[in-house]
C-alpha cells in the first residue's frame, strides 16, 4: 500500500469520530441555550427565524470547546481501533514508524488548530456582539409593534400596558394606563397622556418615556396612598432573563475584538481587577487554538494502548484527558483573576506542562517503551469501572 493511501486511510480513521463528536457534543452543550430561546418563540411571539439567528451566533463559542474535545476523541478512537486491530503492528512491520502515521493526525491537528483560533480570535467576539444586537432588536421590535391599541399587552415582565391609541409610524401611544408589579411591596398605576418608545441601540436600552401623568402608589397593610405627577417619566422595558441580560450588562471582554482588548489592557486608567480578566481573555483566545496540537501528541499514544482496557476505555480516558486540560486552564485563571499572578505565565504553563507531558508520551510509544504511569493511566477507566459495579456483580 502506497504511502499516500495509508495516509486517507488514518485521517479518514480519525475524522469520522472526530466529525460525530462535534455533532454530539456541540448540540449537548447547546441544549443548555435551546430551552431558553425555545421559551422566547413560544411565550413571547419571537419568530423563529431570530431564534434561528442567535443559534448561528451561539455556534463559535461553543465549536471553540468541541472542536478540540472531539479531535481528541477522534484520534484515540481512531488509533485505538487500528491498534486492537493489530494494524499498528502490520505499518511498523511494513517500515511505516509511528512518526509515519502521525503525519496526517497532525494535518489534522494543524487545520483544528487554526480553525479553532480563527473562533477565538474574530467568530466569538463578533459571534456575541451579533447575538446582544439581535436579543436588542427583538425586545425593540417587540416592543413597538407587539403593543396593540385597547388591548392589555403583558410582553413585558411584571408589567401590564394599555393604551386607547396607538401610532405604529412614530412609536407612540395615547392615553396610556400601566400596571407596575415589580416591586411587589408597592405596586403601583400609572397613568399618562402619552408614551413613545425610545431604543438606544449602542448602549442596548429600551425605554418607554411618558409624558404628562401621575403614578397611583398603595403599601399593602398600610393605610396610606400616594400620588405622584410628573411631566416626563421614563420606564425601562425588558422582556424576560435573556433580553434583559443583553439590555443591561455592559460589554464583556469576550465581546471585544482582540485588538480592542490589547487596546484596553494597556490604557493606563484601567482598574487592576478589569485589566487582569482583560488579560485573561485575550491570552485564552491563543492558548484555546493549541488544544488540538496538544491532544495529537497525547492522544496517539494513550489510543494505541487504551485497547487493551476496553473500547469504551477510549472514550472514558478522552474525557479524563480533557477534563483535566481544562480544569488546569481554569485553576490558572483563577490564579490571575483572584491571586494577581502574571497573566502571560500562569495561562501559558498548562499547555507548556500537556505539550511536555504530550512528548514524552509520544516519544516512549515510538521507541515501544511502556512505563507503568501511563499503564496507571489508560487503566484509570477500567478500574474504576470495576470498583462501581463490584457490589452489583456479587448481589
Amino acid at each position: 500500500m502506497s504511502t499516500r493511501k495509508i495516509n486517507i486511510y488514518i485521517t479518514r480513521e480519525v475524522a469520522v469520530p472526530t466529525c460525530l463528536g462535534l455533532v454530539i457534543f456541540t448540540f449537548v452543550l447547546l441544549m443548555g441555550r435551546i430551552l431558553k430561546l425555545v421559551e422566547l418563540v413560544i411565550n413571547k411571539g419571537v419568530p423563529a427565524a431570530d431564534i434561528a439567528k442567535l443559534f448561528c451566533y451561539l455556534l463559535p463559542s461553543f465549536l471553540v470547546i468541541t472542536i478540540p474535545l472531539a479531535f481528541l476523541l477522534g484520534v484515540m478512537l481512531g488509533f485505538g481501533r487500528l491498534s486492537a486491530d493489530s494494524e499498528i503492528v502490520a505499518l511498523k512491520s511494513s517500515g511505516i514508524s509511528l512518526f509515519g502515521m502521525v503525519r496526517p493526525v497532525i494535518v489534522l491537528a494543524v487545520a483544528a488548530s487554526l480553525l479553532t483560533g480563527a473562533l477565538t480570535l474574530f467568530a466569538g467576539p463578533s459571534g456575541n456582539r451579533a447575538f446582544r444586537q439581535q436579543i436588542f432588536q427583538m425586545a425593540s421590535n417587540r416592543a413597538s409593534i407587539g403593543i396593540q391599541a385597547r388591548v392589555f399587552n403583558d410582553e413585558f415582565d411584571d408589567l401590564v400596558l394599555y393604551a386607547n391609541n396607538t401610532d405604529e409610524r412614530r412609536d407612540s401611544f395615547e392615553g396610556v394606563l400601566i400596571s407596575d408589579q415589580r416591586i411587589e411591596e408597592t405596586p403601583s398605576i400609572i397613568l399618562a397622556q402619552r408614551g413613545r418608545v425610545i431604543s438606544d441601540p449602542e448602549n442596548l436600552t429600551l425605554t418607554l418615556r411618558l409624558e404628562d401623568g401621575s403614578i397611583h402608589r398603595s403599601s399593602p397593610g398600610k393605610d396610606s396612598y400616594q400620588i405622584i405627577k410628573f411631566t416626563t417619566y421614563d420606564l425601562n422595558l425588558n422582556m424576560g432573563e435573556q433580553l434583559q441580560q443583553a439590555e443591561n450588562q455592559p460589554q464583556k471582554p469576550a465581546d471585544m475584538s482582540t485588538a480592542e482588548l490589547n487596546t484596553a489592557i494597556a490604557s493606563p486608567g484601567l482598574p487592576p481587577d478589569k485589566r487582569q480578566r482583560m488579560a485573561v481573555e485575550f491570552h485564552n483566545r491563543f492558548t484555546y487554538a493549541l488544544a488540538p496540537l496538544i491532544f495529537a501528541l497525547i492522544g496517539v499514544p494513550l489510543g494505541i494502548q487504551s485497547h487493551r482496557s476496553g473500547r469504551g476505555a477510549g472514550f472514558s480516558l478522552a474525557l479524563i484527558v480533557f477534563l483535566s486540560y481544562y480544569l488546569s486552564l481554569s485553576l490558572a485563571e483563577t490564579l490571575v483573576i483572584e491571586a494577581g499572578f502574571p497573566p502571560a505565565f500562569s495561562l501559558w504553563l498548562p499547555n507548556l506542562v500537556f505539550l511536555a507531558g504530550g512528548a514524552i508520551l509520544f516519544h516512549q510509544t515510538a521507541n515501544e517503551k511502556r512505563y507503568a504511569l501511563l499503564a496507571w493511566i489508560v487503566g484509570a477507566p477500567r478500574r474504576a469501572m470495576r470498583t462501581l459495579f463490584a457490589g452489583k456483580g456479587r448481589t
